[in-house]
């Protein structure tokens, strides 16, 4: 529950703390005092957007805080999603800086928004006017029936094999819409990597074909030049070999008298025996050396179909080819291979939504089974709030599996005898509406685990006696629940455990919006002025004592 709520610098309000009781607490005030602003600023601290125009003095941060007690909910595991760490005592923060920036805070761990709604939404639960147009909703009305039977843990497992399916139905619809892509290119790939394979790349040597070719087409020259470089190295009158033999005749007939020239007389051997090997290699290359056109034709034909191929893939050599090659093996086989993904996704897919079917036929029973009770329940509270004709009837029909279910509900409304009853945005009036809405409220509040419902105007459109049993009706909601209710009405402020008052203050420079919690007499004052206006009669006060004594406060004098 909410232990202390603080709010500095936000819109008309300077500075605000408020100690709620654990019980039921009433807001009062004049029309513009500041309780809606004041609800405005709860719910920056449940994750609502922010701006920076709301700052009471604009060169200022603008915090608001609440310390919740939230012991005996059993939250721990909401922590532990957020990967916060949990304590008894949680303390939510929101900062606005005159920048426009703003920041949150869990337990004074900087968390994001969705993490402050989250964890706020777990803590407090803010009925405005909003919530009561939303009862015309018919999810809203869904979800309230699936409140009120237990049914939301039903419903997650139903929900997460929904979602599960609709995963499985989306990937199945991908997967065919790429096969359906590829089929139009598989042919046009087959045709390439036919090509390809028909060009028996593998081994392929292209720089090889490509000497082959050059040394083929030159073979005259070739022979030619080897010849004539045979005849001066050994074969002419003034032969390379010859000449190197007579120096090594002269030098060696000198060598024993100079060890320099024995020197040089062993290296010219060595060069003799390495010209010799070099003579050796060019006559077997001359000899092999031989034109053949029918090769060449052979060579440059294969050549031409690598060149081809290349240009056609925009690639400059094999290796590039092969890669090709390969890329389109795996593009043909694939079709093959999604072919079998989408036999397995589609019987994936259809296991799956019978379990859907299963469980949304088990959830709708589950549903159907509450309706009666429902509609018998709401008609009772109802009745005791002065709408004794009231006829509730939850109309049924089922539908395709959804988010949902397979239901489709619509909540059917007259306060009228005799009267057909209708959809309850034709049926119902403003006050109809929130008596309606807080009877459901009332209904669920045994199904929720909230430690703090906030409701704004819920007794709009009531008074009197009837008013006297909504004040009732919270009084036992607020014995499992803190209640926080701003309302206009004496009979409400009087039902209340706490009395708090927010007015305006005019100060020199500007004005501000306060609240303080009201003694006996001071709420004897306000319900009074609540009754008969600014200057209430003796009646009026002895009618606020009498509504106060009637709550069981034991009033003085």
């Amino acid at each position: 529950m909410l232990v202390d709520l603080r709010i500095q610098n936000y819109a008309l309000i300077e500075k605000l703390e408020l100690k709620p009781s654990a019980l039921l607490n009433i807001i009062t005030g004049e029309t513009g005092a500041g309780k809606s602003i004041m609800l405005g600023a709860i719910g920056l601290l449940l994750g609502n957007r922010a701006d920076s125009r709301m700052l009471f003095d604009t060169n200022k941060k603008c915090v608001i805080e609440g310390h919740f007690d939230i012991r005996s909910y059993q939250l721990q595991d909401i922590f532990e999603s957020e990967d916060l760490d949990y304590d008894q005592q949680c303390i939510l923060r929101r900062e606005l800086s005159p920048a426009g920036k703003s920041r949150a805070f869990v337990n004074d761990t900087p968390v994001t928004l969705e993490t402050l709604r989250h964890i706020g939404a777990n803590l407090m639960d803010i009925h405005s006017q909003h919530d009561t147009l939303l009862l015309g909703d018919a999810v809203f009305q869904l979800n309230l029936l699936d409140l009120y039977a237990n049914l939301v843990p039903t419903r997650a497992q139903y929900s997460g094999a929904y979602r599960q399916y609709r995963k499985l139905e989306t990937d199945l619809k991908a997967l065919e819409s790429q096969v359906a892509q590829a089929n139009k290119e598989l042919d046009y790939h087959s045709f390439l990597l036919n090509e390809l394979e028909e060009a028996s790349l593998d081994n392929e040597r292209q720089d090889e074909l490509e000497q082959e070719v050059k040394e083929l087409e030159h073979a005259e020259e070739i022979k030619y030049k080897l010849t004539h470089a045979l005849q001066s190295l050994s074969e002419g009158e003034y032969c390379a070999t010859g000449a190197l033999k007579d120096a090594a005749v002269l030098l060696g007939q000198i060598a024993p008298y100079s060890e320099p020239v024995k020197e040089l007389r062993h290296r010219l051997d060595s060069c003799l025996i390495e010209l010799r090997d070099i003579t050796d290699e060019i006559e077997q290359v001359e000899r092999r050396t031989e034109g053949d056109p029918a090769r060449i034709d052979e060579l440059q034909s294969r050549l031409n179909v690598l060149y081809s191929l290349q240009r056609k893939h925009q690639v400059r050599d094999v290796v590039d080819l092969l890669a090709v090659r390969a890329d389109l093996r795996d593009k043909v086989g694939s079709v093959l291979n999604l072919d079998k993904q989408i036999s397995r996704l589609r019987r994936d897919a259809e296991a799956t939504l019978a379990t859907v079917q299963k469980q949304a036929l088990r959830l709708s029973e589950a549903r159907r089974k509450v309706f009666p009770k429902f509609e018998k329940e709401l008609a009772a509270l109802l009745m005791d709030l002065g709408m004794p004709h009231s006829r509730i009837v939850v109309q049924h029909q089922e539908g395709a599996p959804a988010a949902s279910g397979i239901d489709e509900i619509s909540i059917l409304f007259t306060a009228n005898k005799g009267a057909q009853p209708q959809t309850l945005s034709k049926a119902a009036s403003g006050g109809e509406f929130s008596r309606l809405m807080l009877c459901i409220k009332y209904m669920l509040a045994d199904k929720t685990a909230l430690p703090t419902i906030v409701f704004d105007e819920i007794d709009t459109g009531i008074s009197g006696e009837i008013a006297l049993k909504v004040g009732r009706m919270m009084q036992q909601m607020a014995k499992k629940h803190q209640l926080i209710a701003i309302s206009h009405l004496p009979q409400m402020a009087a039902a209340g455990d706490a009395h708090y008052f927010v007015y305006k203050e005019d100060r020199a420079d500007r004005t501000v919006s306060r609240i303080r919690e009201l003694s006996q007499e001071e709420r004897i004052h306000e319900i009074a002025q609540m009754i008969s206006g600014a200057k209430p009669s003796l009646h009026a006060t002895q009618s606020a004592r009498e509504l106060l004594a009637l709550r069981g406060v034991e009033m003085a004098g």
